[in-house]
């Protein structure tokens, strides 16, 4: 994670319930955020990092989860997506609370294994998904895209076709989004992150 100070975009895209939605974001963005001050966190590599979101601290409480999986419910079906699928830790409490969220047409979900079970049913793609309608891709946070490339990647390998992407988080820094365009997806992240040099430590949302 480079070490910048984090700024959320006010500018959630088009909605009815701006306000709520910003809101909404606003309280995610506080609860996932985790700073190094608090708890020794690391990069991938190991690394010392100043600061990282860890989407799985609000996703995996009851009354937030709910707010969100009714606003990604709701944006899939303005766009008349009916199934959707996660991979990794941080997606699958999205595809749940996305489940759950009430209104029509029901959606449905699956899960992503890195690799084909061994045993039982040998599957790839966990759930009741088809591959006669298009599905979309929940995932907690767009970086660099590469979770989304290997999920794309899986999918594809079984038959599905996948039009797009949801996320919580886009890092606007990295190229995430434009590996993903250039393979014909969307992207719809509700919240953008962007870095800017300025001071120490986490600039919060206002």
């Amino acid at each position: 994670m480079r070490q910048h100070d984090c700024v959320m975009d006010s500018a959630l895209l088009s909605s009815p319930h701006l306000a709520d939605l910003a809101d909404l974001g606003r309280r995610l963005y506080g609860q996932s955020l985790i700073h190094r001050d608090h708890e020794y966190i690391t990069d991938p590599d190991g690394e010392p990092v100043r600061w990282l979101l860890d989407t799985r601290i609000p996703m995996l409480t009851g009354t937030i989860a709910q707010e969100v999986g009714h606003v990604l419910a709701e944006r899939l079906r303005n766009r008349r997506i009916t199934q959707v699928a996660g991979y990794g830790f941080g997606a699958y409490p999205l595809v749940c609370a996305t489940l759950g969220a009430p209104g029509q047409p029901a959606l449905r979900g699956g899960f992503i294994r890195d690799g084909r079970k061994g045993h039982g049913r040998r599957r790839i793609v966990e759930g009741p998904l088809t591959k006669t309608r298009p599905l979309v891709l929940l995932d907690d946070i767009l970086n660099s895209g590469t979770s989304a490339m290997r999920a794309l990647q899986l999918l594809k390998g079984e038959g599905y076709s996948v039009v797009g992407l949801t996320t919580l988080f886009e890092f606007t820094w990295s190229r995430g989004r434009s590996r993903l365009e250039a393979q014909g997806m969307w992207v719809d992240s509700l919240l953008s992150l962007n870095l800017r040099e300025r001071g120490k430590g986490i600039t919060h949302p206002e």
